[in-house]
């Protein structure tokens, strides 16, 4: 289960981003701008023979210029954190927000190879055109199984529609982070969080690596 959600997360952050310097992507409105980038990135994630053959560093290139200008980190990250976030120096905010965006991006590149035959199918957004926090929600369609559930939430900021969450089967992507965030924080503070997470991600380097090599 917890690699078929990475699987459909990492679906849905390709689908919001593959223009991310467009002009014209940031005056669209939020869920067709989703719709839009959603198909384009299915089919390259699809047809591109060195993403399906699982070469790591062309999927962290596209994450790193596709994913992440349409992520907005620092409020995820100041989400998942809850009040510990404005207990922390600026100096650790930028540290964790960092180590957190490297995380997301190893979780994601491993799950973007995996994308085969899904298809979105969108529902009808609810919102006004002054809103500027919205919900779009969909879900995904499998050759076998039970359609899932996928919503997204996202904020307009001057730089255009960011995503701030992501809700998978029932569950936001934040207050699942949010309770590992706060053992750890309980246990040994902010520093110690921003530890656990960089020595995870050292370890998802190393294995991303090894994996390359064996190709």
């Amino acid at each position: 289960m917890k690699n078929l959600i990475t699987k459909i997360i990492a679906l849905t952050l390709l689908g919001v981003t593959l223009f991310s310097g467009n002009a014209m992507a940031q005056q669209e409105a939020p869920d067709v701008l989703i719709k839009r980038l959603s198909q384009e990135i299915l089919d390259l994630a699809k047809n591109d023979k060195e993403i399906q053959a699982g070469n790591q560093k062309r999927v962290y290139d596209m994450v790193e210029s596709k994913i992440l200008p349409f992520i907005d980190f620092p409020r995820m990250t100041s989400l998942a954190a809850g009040k510990s976030w404005k207990e922390a120096t600026p100096e650790q905010q930028k540290q964790l927000t960092n180590e957190f965006r490297t995380l997301l991006v190893f979780t994601y590149s491993g799950a973007i190879s995996q994308i085969k035959d899904q298809r979105v199918e969108f529902k009808p957004m609810r919102a006004a055109a002054e809103d500027t926090e919205v919900e779009v929600r969909s879900q995904v369609i499998q050759a076998r199984g039970e359609p899932l559930q996928l919503n997204y939430r996202l904020e307009k900021l001057p730089a255009g529609w960011k995503i701030f969450d992501i809700n998978v089967l029932g569950a936001w992507l934040v207050e699942t982070y949010k309770g590992s965030f706060s053992a750890e924080i309980t246990k040994s503070g902010i520093d110690g969080l921003i530890k656990t997470l960089s020595e995870k991600n050292k370890k998802l380097a190393s294995s991303g690596a090894a994996k390359a090599a064996a190709k």
